[in-house]
């Protein structure tokens, strides 16, 4: 009895860490010192910075991870590992400096993994940041053979005296919301029920224009990051933001109110997926629980004053992304935070 006869093939992973060396090492900035294979990765701190703070996010990709390995999109899987957290750290304002990933699986299966840190690299490079290192740890008979599960750590850096936390948000501030790329990585629980109910596969198609559901469903997160920076190297106020993740609008944008204010929603102010609506026909899922498990098309929001709007909306659309101007804050009647969506079942 050996290591490799357990199920743990300890030639086979060095093989694959030399496999993905490259890719890795192409997302690194000036920063980072040394290469990868050390027991810790190193980076130094960005010149410029008089008082910095580090913003750290860790996220998975969720039973996604099931419907993507059961069609093979590996690639897809790993920029949505990066996206989750990207977009977390991006709303305080901050730079994403490096990315970390951790990558359990029954039995290393290098291809399917290599397309996994390939997607992970490009989800680094679309986000301007390092990836720095990650673990691939072998676990035979605790996860099934040809399965996987990730995990992915990201630290970002910004100016402390430009720390975005949403103290600043105030009545009449306006309420951006920027498109999503469809469900992203969150619902995917109700999503697997939905598609064996509704008996669908590769083949299944939706909407006006007929697409394909399973790879619409699968398309990658959408990561907000280089937009984000570009909207802050304007110097174009922006007093909160938020990533609309698993909650949909409902639990994530009152989460950076002051207290007392609250966001107001019009639902009718942007042009919502037709995914959505499979979802809600296929599933005869109720209007409340679509709102409060899915983006319901807006994947990321930004709260700035009135006169700065028209401004923030033409850098964005000129930025390849679309967005529209979905609501307002106003003054909670009882005090509350919580979330006044027009239209909307409570």
């Amino acid at each position: 009895m050996d290591y490799k006869t357990a199920g743990v093939d300890v030639t086979a992973g060095r093989a694959f860490v030399e496999r993905i060396k490259s890719c890795v090492e192409k997302t690194h900035k000036s920063e980072v010192i040394g290469g990868l294979g050390g027991f810790g990765g190193c980076i130094k701190i960005p010149k410029g910075y008089e008082s910095p703070v580090l913003v750290s996010g860790t996220d998975g990709v969720g039973t996604k991870l099931d419907l993507a390995q059961q069609y093979g999109f590996h690639f897809g899987v790993g920029i949505d590992l990066v996206a989750m957290c990207v977009n977390d750290v991006i709303t305080n304002g901050a730079r994403p400096l490096f990315f970390l990933d951790y990558i359990a699986s029954g039995t290393l299966t290098p291809d399917d993994l290599a397309e996994v840190i390939e997607g992970i690299a490009e989800g680094c490079n679309q986000s301007d940041c390092s990836l720095l290192g990650g673990e691939t740890a072998e676990m035979p008979g605790f996860y099934p053979n040809g399965r996987y599960d990730l995990a992915g750590f990201c630290v970002g850096i910004v100016e402390n005296g430009d720390l975005i936390d949403g103290t600043q948000i105030n009545t009449e501030d306006q309420i951006i919301g920027i498109k999503s790329n469809g469900i992203h990585s969150n619902g995917f629980s109700l999503v697997r029920k939905v598609l064996a109910m509704a008996n669908a596969n590769e083949g299944t198609q939706y909407g006006r224009s007929q697409d394909n559901l399973i790879k619409s469903l699968l398309e990658p997160t959408a990561i907000y990051a280089q937009l984000v920076g570009k909207l802050l190297r304007e110097k174009l106020p922006i007093h909160g933001m938020t990533h609309i993740t698993g909650g949909g609008l409902p639990e994530n944008l009152p989460r950076i109110f002051p207290s007392g204010l609250i966001p107001h929603i019009d639902i009718t102010s942007w042009v919502i997926s037709e995914i959505f609506d499979w979802l809600r026909n296929a599933g005869d899922i109720p209007e409340i629980d679509l709102w409060n498990t899915f983006n319901m098309g807006i994947g990321f929001c930004l709260i700035v004053p009135k006169n700065v709007v028209n401004n923030t909306l033409e850098i964005i659309n000129e930025s390849g992304f679309e967005a529209w101007n979905i609501g307002k804050v106003v003054e909670s009647p009882d005090k509350s935070n919580h979330i006044d969506i027009l239209g909307i079942p409570s």
